[in-house]
């Protein structure tokens, strides 16, 4: 595993939280010191909690399930969605729809609306039949749908895990999976509860160089993650052909011993055993 150090959280600014006067209590475990108003956030703490929240990601990806990223603040749309293509996870970076997770159902028929829409435009025929204006209100509704739920558009079932960058802005998508039983990996600023979610990452959840270290260390937890399920699929694949094989020797073997066994109790060889014992 990659190991983030010291200094690049230092060099990120991952360390500068809220003023003051904007701290919520229950981040005081992981805070350092006040300076100029600015609490600090202590980046020890934060070293362990990625080490462990990497560590726990691995594991669930490993499993074969996948992980949403969420981020709708503007500095963090555009790394979490390059991260979450790149791993092929689910994202919302737009806006999260209440009911996301805890009212499933209903979205997936928006999504299957959505394919719906895609497929009749493929189709020329049938899209340039019909009138401008209807053209017009199909192409906007597909627009709205792919920016709410494009990022989730492949997405057949509740993922095993969230990654969020800020707790207190996503409240609705912490509830939900919280509701759900849904284990929350997220980045939390000193104006944040850490209580709310299951791995807590003290940082900076607003500078962009703090999101996108954060956001790449969690991003690479997941690959390696989806490596070692590679390496145990070929693994298992290996082991069960060498299973097959043995099985087909341990049949040619018995059929063999079967050939062997009808030829010496055969009339033939039965006749020439009474020869052989006349003479």
């Amino acid at each position: 595993m990659a190991q983030v150090e010291y200094k690049d959280l230092l060099d990120a600014g991952v360390h500068f939280g809220h003023l003051t006067r904007k701290w919520d209590p229950r981040m005081a475990p992981y805070i350092f010191m006040e300076k100029n108003g600015i609490h600090i956030i202590d980046l020890n703490k934060t070293l362990a909690s990625i080490d462990e929240a990497a560590a726990a990601m691995k594991g669930i990806v490993r499993s074969g399930r996948k992980v949403m990223f969420v981020a709708t603040k503007k500095q963090a749309q555009e790394i979490v969605t390059e991260e979450a293509r790149r791993l092929k996870m689910p994202f919302v970076t737009d806006r999260w729809l209440g009911g996301m997770l805890t009212n499933f159902a209903t979205i997936r028929k928006s999504l299957k609306k959505m394919q719906g829409i895609e497929k009749m435009m493929k189709d020329e025929t049938t899209y340039k039949s019909l009138a401008k204006r209807e053209r017009l209100t199909v192409f906007r509704e597909k627009e709205k749908l792919e920016r709410v739920l494009g990022g989730i558009a492949d997405l057949t079932r509740l993922p095993a895990a969230l990654f969020i960058v800020d707790v207190k802005r996503e409240h609705i998508a912490v509830a939900e999976a919280k509701r759900l039983g849904i284990p929350v990996f997220a980045m939390c600023d000193t104006n944040s509860n850490p209580s709310d979610v299951d791995y807590p990452i003290p940082a900076n959840d607003d500078a962009y160089k703090s999101i996108r270290l954060i956001t790449l260390a969690i991003g690479k937890a997941i690959e390696e993650g989806l490596l070692e399920r590679k390496q145990d699929k070929d693994d298992q694949r290996l082991q069960d052909e060498e299973e097959a094989k043995r099985a087909e020797d341990v049949k040619a073997a018995q059929a063999e011993g079967e050939t062997v066994a009808d030829d010496e109790s055969s009339p033939v060889a039965v006749a020439d055993d009474a020869e052989e014992q006349e003479d």
